[in-house]
């Protein structure tokens, strides 16, 4: 299990993968979980599927094997909005039993055309129900939004659902895809100043091409800061271009940030280890330091 302790002692480095399309066999990822554990992540985590998927069967079965195999702590995403009670128990039960012992919580990505159970319309519902159901069994994280979730209606609006999700049980916080820092650290300070003492991870995403991008801005309405609008104007044509400004600009941003005492990064590899090496190779003497190092 996570311990938040750990935030007081280093920053925190964590990986984020998700499992193969529904026509790709579970073993696709097995090399790319053996590679980024060779890099020796504080825990990674597995998401439900895609956009929303209803194929999360393969969820479970990744995060056994980064516990069990690759002998890091594994995190698993857990959406809530179409989920029934008798659901979420069932699948508490089931992680209990394989000992995964660590949940992100999330309301998770509204889909056309499909009927909203009603047991959990917000994240901080169901982390609310794991608590009373299980108490202390399971560390929950949570999502937060340094630009405000799309649906949200201001900053103070955010800022006190996030505390109330906090407030839930969800004691650790996971941000979104971010590319101006100075956004992030205004973030930080609003919470602070509302009381949430929570550790949070910096969301790291390094685009390596400018599809990726362009979706994400689209998907997330994330501000993308001059610099780096220049960039994929200058590189965005050339994929091998883009991917290495890509990664200079996600390791130019995680130095600043652990400059700055940041909790953790959070990467978003995109299942793409040789980029995830490549940052971590860049960065690694940096966030090894221990945080008593600067006091």
């Amino acid at each position: 299990m996570i311990n938040n302790s750990i935030f007081d002692e280093k920053t925190v480095f964590s990986f984020e993968v998700f499992p193969p399309k529904k026509n790709s066999s579970i073993d696709t990822i097995y090399s790319t979980l053996d590679e980024l554990s060779d890099l020796s992540p504080d825990f990674i985590s597995v998401t439900y599927g895609a956009g929303g998927s209803e194929n999360c069967s393969n969820t479970l079965e990744i995060a056994k094997r980064i516990k069990k195999s690759c002998n890091v702590e594994s995190v698993v995403h857990l959406p809530c909005l179409y989920l029934s009670k008798d659901e979420a128990s069932s699948m508490l039960k089931e992680f209990q039993e394989n000992s995964i012992e660590n949940i992100l919580v999330l309301r998770g990505d509204r889909i056309e055309g499909r009927t909203i159970s009603g047991d959990f319309l917000h994240a901080s519902d169901l982390s609310n129900y794991i608590k009373s159901s299980t108490g202390s069994a399971f560390h929950l994280s949570a999502a937060c939004y340094p630009e405000n979730h799309p649906e949200s209606e201001d900053v103070f609006k955010e800022i006190h659902n996030l505390k109330f999700k906090v407030d839930s049980g969800c004691n650790h916080l996971i941000s979104q895809l971010f590319f101006d820092n100075q956004i992030f650290y205004k973030f930080i300070e609003n919470c602070r100043l509302a009381g949430i003492t929570s550790p949070i991870e910096a969301g790291i995403m390094p685009v390596t091409n400018r599809a990726q991008i362009e979706r994400m801005v689209n998907r997330c309405s994330v501000v993308l800061p001059e610099k780096y609008r220049v960039m994929l104007d200058k590189y965005g044509n050339n994929d091998d271009a883009i991917m290495d400004a890509g990664i200079a600009y996600a390791v130019n941003q995680i130095i600043d940030l652990v400059s700055h005492g940041v909790d953790g990064i959070h990467l978003y590899t995109m299942n793409k280890p040789v980029v995830a090496k490549k940052i971590y190779d860049a960065v690694k003497n940096i966030i090894s330091i221990p945080k008593k190092t600067f006091n």
